[in-house]
């Protein structure tokens, strides 16, 4: 695709290279001119995404989202347009292009997540055979509607798993396909087309998930099949025991029982899971696929991680304009007097030297606010001390763009000459007012902004 298509000629008021856009801009007012961009594979650049899209459209800015610590790519990106018909056409030729070996997916970028949580005009289709992949899936299912988005499900060689995702504008496109499509065959295989539904929808529906397989672990070595089959026999009939061993036929202490009937099952776990044997506590619990028991595991992960975030949130105190003579020890002495300090750090440069920056970590957020109240402006060395509450970069920007584009969006309405910082991307950007019909989309600050054509209007921006 890339080969054929024209490059667009570029407007001299643009950026090179690219700049870099913290996210999607802002739909609706403005009409939708960012596209989502996902099956990225991983060593795609922001230069690359530019270069291709670039040529069917003025691009305003692009970004490949990464991991907050490791800075790998997570395999989608936003690219923005400055008008919708842009966007629309890219969508059009760009949708399912390779692009370091792999095809891409292109859909309109949905700022407001509700509608794709929801399940709404959303199907599921399994039984796929492997040969079909998104753009047939695609064509199979787009004289139905217009389609959203689709997506094959694939494990991690790129095979695709049987079944996809197909979500539609409206709902009656849904039904319709649903109606035709189900029970049909697809490459001589007969496929199912339902409404698509989350798991814990599917849970909520179905009462508590049913099992017959049960897991148990942490008996004794000299359990032999028929010690764990007797454990299990009172609560009902087994077609399975197993005890799982070494390469020499030693026990790993953990084994599986799999009932003829799921109550049987249930109660086993309910009764058994904490009994004590030769004291040793058993585990019983339902037996789970090895995605679903990471799946569970990393939720309840991220569920401890995200409590103690929450706590030590806003135990953690920001410190700027300190004084050139304090090192760790002594900003701990002058902070212990508040309560209990967790850590305290003092930010170095290069050659050894204080930033003049710090961070403090008391135990409670009480702790915390008083130190807050206590040291803010207080004189140290010979400097005043600034103290806050430590925010992450994206609470501290998300904060500081509201105001800061209501004021931009203020004065460029009443026709004034503007100079001020850019929050988004920091860096200092001076604007002369112009007429409303010459605005576009901001790719920093998500705001009207002009990018003017005309020489007697400039757009300066000093690094």
């Amino acid at each position: 695709m890339a080969n054929h298509l024209a490059p667009a000629p570029r407007s001299p008021t643009y950026l090179s290279p690219p700049q870099l856009s913290p996210g999607p801009l802002q739909s609706g007012v403005f009409g939708n001119v960012s596209l989502y961009v996902g099956d990225l594979e991983k060593s795609v650049t922001e230069e690359q995404l530019f270069d291709l899209f670039n040529q069917v459209g003025s691009v305003i800015s692009v970004r490949v989202c990464r991991d907050l610590i490791r800075r790998v790519s997570l395999g989608y990106g936003y690219v923005n347009y400055h008008t919708p018909q842009e966007a629309n056409r890219a969508l059009e030729f760009l949708n399912f292009s390779p692009l370091n070996g792999k095809s891409i997916r292109v859909m309109f970028s949905q700022r407001d997540p509700t509608n794709r949580r929801s399940g709404y005009a959303n199907i599921f289709i399994k039984n796929l055979d492997p040969a079909i992949d998104n753009k047939s899936l695609q064509d199979i299912f787009i004289s139905f509607g217009p389609v959203l988005s689709c997506k094959v499900a694939s494990d991690s060689n790129g095979q695709s798993k049987g079944y996809g995702f197909v979500q539609f504008e409206n709902e009656e496109s849904a039904q319709k396909a649903i109606g035709k499509l189900s029970g049909m065959l697809v490459n001589d295989r007969k496929v199912y087309v339902g409404l698509f539904m989350r798991r814990q929808d599917r849970d909520r529906t179905n009462g508590s998930p049913k099992f017959t397989n049960v897991f148990v672990k942490n008996f004794p070595e000299t359990f032999t099949e028929e010690d764990l089959k007797n454990e299990f026999c009172e609560f009902g009939d087994t077609d399975s025991v197993i005890i799982m061993r070494d390469a020499h036929g030693n026990s790993k202490c953990f084994g599986f029982v799999n009932f003829t009937q799921p109550g049987a099952a249930a109660a086993a776990v309910e009764k058994l899971n904490g009994k004590t044997i030769d004291d040793k506590v058993l585990y019983v619990g339902r037996a789970q696929k090895k995605v679903d028991r990471e799946a569970e595991l990393k939720a309840k992960f991220e569920q401890e991680r995200n409590g103690r975030l929450e706590k030590l949130k806003s135990s953690n105190l920001y410190l700027k304009n300190l004084d050139e003579s304090v090192n760790d020890q002594k900003l701990e002495d002058i902070f212990a007097p508040f309560g209990e300090i967790i850590s305290c750090k003092v930010m170095l440069d290069s050659l050894m030297q204080s930033k003049g920056t710090a961070f403090v970590q008391f135990s409670s957020p009480e702790e915390a606010n008083r130190a807050v109240i206590e040291m803010n402006g207080r004189m140290i060395g010979r400097k005043p001390l600034y103290v806050a509450i430590a925010q992450r970069k994206e609470e501290r920007r998300a904060r500081l763009q509201i105001p800061f584009g209501a004021a931009l969006m203020g004065a460029l309405s009443s026709g004034t000459l503007l100079a001020s910082v850019c929050r988004c991307i920091e860096i200092c950007v001076v604007v002369a007012s112009v007429p409303m019909s010459a605005y576009a989309l901001c790719p920093c600050l998500l705001v009207p902004c002009p990018f003017p054509s005309s020489s007697q209007y400039t757009t300066t921006i000093f690094q």
